[in-house]
């Protein structure tokens, strides 16, 4: 016998279907997901390539799964961008740091770089004129045994102890040529590696120190004193002048022979400066009867001094260190013209000169984050940055060699020098008046860069290629963005 419906059988079927529903749906959507989430993915670790299987969605998590340590200067690429799809190729480059000469100034450099012909390569694939630049290689055998090689093809020109020399074989380590010529590297000596008209050059020089002494004059000084056995205006050499010697040592940097630095580590007197003795007569004082002449005259005859008066009072002033007394008259007669009142040759200026400040130059662009004083001061390392206060040319050189490394040549680098351009100029003081953007990629706010970030342009190059690389993917869109915002 069928079973009789009533409303609460109908319920009891209704939810029984629901909950089947529902079951079916989420064991669809967990199949799904598991399936589509599945990822087979090329991962390639300084040219090591293999085949890994992830449910990563980003490259971040991916090397974190991997157990892939990235430092800072580390390049990561991917196929796919930050996200991962099914067959992406995510690449991983372990960078380094060497050192490079921009225009005879070294610069520590990080680099992905295999070969010294590959990181020259960098450089002059987005060649800038006004710089020349080589790789300098501290310590040859620290840093290039079973490591870094010169991988060049054909003959390599070796220079060391004045002479030149060719090896054949490029493809070798430089420690490798050096062994076979044998030249041998003291502990400060440097190496640098670098192409001229085609032609690998192998360079050597010998570093020294040795003690150099200099000889240096102290001026001496001049006293002036008054004798009264002197006639007013009257000047006479008591003692003549001599300047004194010091005798300075240093310790000097020597370069193929060259002093290229010293450091002063002593300083003794020979003998002390003597100074000029001068003795001047006494200034010329006014009598009681001319005082009465004077107060008697006419306005014409007080109007001036007469020429003897006017060369002995200037003389007196000049070689007097004490004022000459003015005399009553002058007050009451009221000349027409007054000639100048004694006071010592010192006189105070009418305006106080303050020291020149450099304007600051307005955007180059209507809208954009441009902006800073006028150009930097003449590039160069110093102890505290890598490349400390670089001009324009040393910046946009040392920029050329880290953007090639991204893969930005060509258009990519044109199209990033008109962007920083339109920033800074390249200027590494560059601080906009409006905001606090600094610096030639005009970082908002300049501290995000780093340590260094108001006077090393390297820390800035280099963090400006880390942002448009993560936000923008390259140049060519940074620029695409700036045109149609004025900014980046």
């Amino acid at each position: 016998m069928a079973k009789r419906w009533t409303p609460d059988r109908f319920v009891t079927r209704r939810r029984i279907r629901v909950m089947t529903c529902s079951i079916i749906v989420a064991v669809s959507s967990v199949l799904y997901f598991g399936v589509a989430a599945r990822k087979t993915v090329a991962l390639s670790i300084n040219g090591e390539t293999e085949t890994v299987q992830t449910y990563a969605m980003s490259i971040d998590r991916l090397l974190e799964q991997q157990g892939v340590k990235v430092k800072t200067h580390d390049f990561i690429d991917s196929t796919s961008g930050e996200m991962l799809t099914n067959h992406s190729v995510v690449t991983v480059r372990s960078a380094y740091q060497t050192t490079i000469n921009i225009d005879g100034t070294e610069v520590p450099f990080w680099t992905v770089a295999t070969s010294a012909e590959q990181l020259l390569g960098f450089f002059q694939e987005n060649e800038h004129n006004a710089s020349k630049v080589s790789v300098d290689i501290k310590n040859v055998y620290n840093q290039l045994t079973g490591g870094l090689v010169i991988n060049r093809k054909g003959p390599v020109t070796v220079i060391a102890d004045g002479k030149s020399s060719v090896a054949p074989d490029g493809k070798l380590p430089a420690a490798s040529i050096l062994d076979s010529k044998g030249i041998v590297l003291g502990k400060q000596d440097r190496v640098s590696i670098e192409t001229d008209n085609g032609e690998t050059v192998l360079r050597v020089k010998r570093v020294t120190q040795g003690e150099t002494t200099n000889i240096k004059a102290t001026p001496h000084g001049t006293q002036t004193v008054v004798d009264n056995t002197l006639s007013p205006g009257e000047t006479v050499i008591r003692q003549t002048g001599k300047d004194g010697e010091n005798k300075e040592t240093y310790n000097t940097t020597f370069v193929d022979g060259v002093a290229e630095s010293s450091t002063l580590i002593k300083s003794e007197t020979l003998s002390v400066p003597l100074d000029t003795v001068v003795a001047v007569g006494p200034a010329e004082s006014s009598t009681p009867s001319d005082r009465s002449s004077a107060s008697g005259n006419d306005s014409t005859s007080t109007s001036s001094p007469t020429p003897s008066q006017s060369s002995s009072e200037t003389s007196t002033d000049t070689q007097s260190p004490a004022p000459s007394k003015s005399t009553p008259s002058s007050s009451s007669a009221k000349p027409t013209s007054t000639p100048s009142t004694s006071k010592p040759s010192t006189s105070t200026p009418t305006s106080t000169p303050t020291p020149s400040k450099t304007a600051t130059s307005a955007p180059t662009n209507s809208g954009g984050s441009s902006g800073g004083s006028s150009g930097g001061s003449s590039g160069g390392s110093s102890a505290s940055g890598r490349l400390w206060h670089p001009t324009v040319a040393q910046a946009q050189a040392y920029a050329a060699g880290a953007a090639a490394q991204r893969g930005w040549t060509g258009s990519q680098w044109t199209d990033l020098v008109w962007l920083w351009n339109k920033e800074s100029g390249w200027r590494w003081n560059a601080d906009n008046p409006t905001s606090d953007a600094y610096g030639i990629p005009q970082s908002l706010p300049g501290s995000n860069m780093g340590t260094g970030w108001q006077d090393d342009g390297a820390v800035q190059i280099d963090w400006g290629l880390r942002y448009i690389a993560q936000r923008y993917g390259s140049p060519t869109q940074a620029k695409a963005y700036w045109l149609k915002h004025n900014w980046y």
